[in-house]
């Protein structure tokens, strides 16, 4: 099991619980953190593992180099990804091993947690709804996220690293596919992922994806052209999932549907700005 870590020691300490307590066991499991230079330092972060993982320092930023470096520290035949802030459920590890036997590679489920499910930030409320629909990457965009992905260390070796500066889970999700590795759901293997709890958390993680997938974006033929068109239609799309969120059965309340409504059109201009502002940036440079 491979844990990217950078400066979060609480999360770490909760995801290593969630991870000592899967029901496989053995000598032949091991977790592997990944620590991408801490500032609180090795010691510190050592401290936290607690002799439940070992250790490993990765000196280039960035989460994919981090699980890159994990990889190579481990010495399994099946890797297994999540993430610092993440709660793999007890069986996470089990299923996603199982599902292996159908596929070449597997994405598992998503779930949102937030601190009050009855009392919901709006930020919360539209992660509850909108975040890590992996099913949906899996089935209809053939990729999964990092923090849930199972796959073989021949097949890994095979596809070669995760990138930086781009959408690393898509990107190398396409690559393993364009090489003709089958993809697969895990249903019942289910990681938990804390929600963004306010704007200002939002905001980082959408500046960070928007600006990885205009990266990527550009390595495609035309991908300007089609950027642009995606940015534009960014307002518009809001629209379109307004019905999405006001039938929500996620979202038990009335504030809560206001809540992510708000946040929906707010960061969809804000995404729509945003893509605008790399396309005239990266175009002056």
């Amino acid at each position: 099991m491979i844990v990217p870590h950078y400066n979060d020691l609480n999360s770490l300490d909760l995801c290593l619980e969630a991870l000592s307590a899967q029901t496989v066991a053995g000598d032949d499991v091991e977790i592997v953190v990944a620590d991408n230079g801490s500032p609180q330092g090795k010691a510190a972060v050592q401290s936290v593992i607690a002799g439940r993982a070992r250790l490993v320092v990765v000196e280039m930023r960035g989460a994919g180099p981090a699980r890159n470096g994990g990889v190579a520290a481990s010495r399994g035949a099946t890797l297994a990804f999540t993430d610092c802030d993440c709660r793999p459920d007890a069986a996470w590890l089990a299923e996603g091993l199982c599902a292996l036997k159908a596929a070449d590679f597997v994405g598992g489920r998503m779930d949102v947690l937030i601190d009050d499910p009855q009392r919901p930030t709006a930020e919360e409320a539209f992660e509850l709804e909108f975040a890590f629909d992996n099913e949906a990457y899996v089935k209809q965009d053939g990729f999964t996220v990092t923090a849930n992905l199972f796959c073989s260390r021949a097949m890994f070796d095979a596809v070669g690293g995760f990138k930086v500066g781009v959408p690393e889970d898509k990107e190398w999700c396409l690559r393993a596919r364009s090489m003709g590795f089958r993809i697969g759901y895990a249903p019942r293997a289910i990681v938990g992922h804390p929600a963004r709890r306010n704007w200002s958390e939002l905001s980082s993680k959408w500046r960070r994806l928007s600006s990885e997938a205009f990266n990527l974006a550009l390595q495609r033929p035309a991908g300007r052209l089609r950027w642009l068109l995606k940015t534009c239609a960014l307002p518009i799309s809001a629209v379109a999932h307004t019905p999405r969120v006001l039938g929500s059965s996620q979202l038990k309340t009335l504030d809560a549907k206001a809540g992510a409504l708000v946040i929906l059109y707010r960061l969809r201009i804000w995404r729509f700005m945003r893509g605008l502002q790399l396309v005239f940036a990266e175009g002056r440079g």
